[in-house]
């Protein structure tokens, strides 16, 4: 028996393997979980874009120092990050 007839039939057997994929248990709680994150992240992106531009206002009437775009342009790319994640993760986890 030759090893390229014996690596021909373990990968005949090997493809007649049929896998069903399971969720690990407790895995509903989980997800609800990352619901709750995802949900909190929004709105403490919400509340930092409504602060920066109170901060804005502020500054414009009273002068100052002018920290208030950077708070905002901030609040905007980890509003981008934040909710690009989940499609970078599922491009990551399914190879495509």
């Amino acid at each position: 028996m030759s090893a390229a007839y014996a690596v021909g039939e373990a990968v005949a057997v090997l493809a007649e393997i049929n896998i069903t994929p399971v969720n690990p248990p407790q895995m509903e709680k989980f997800v609800n979980l990352v619901n709750y994150l995802a949900w909190f992240v929004s709105l403490a992106g919400i509340a930092a874009l409504i602060y920066g531009g109170g901060k804005f206002g502020w500054e414009r009437w009273h002068g100052g120092a002018v920290e208030s775009p950077k708070i905002i342009l901030g609040a905007l790319f980890g509003g981008i990050i934040a909710t690009s994640a989940g499609p970078i993760m599922n491009a990551v986890v399914s190879g495509g």
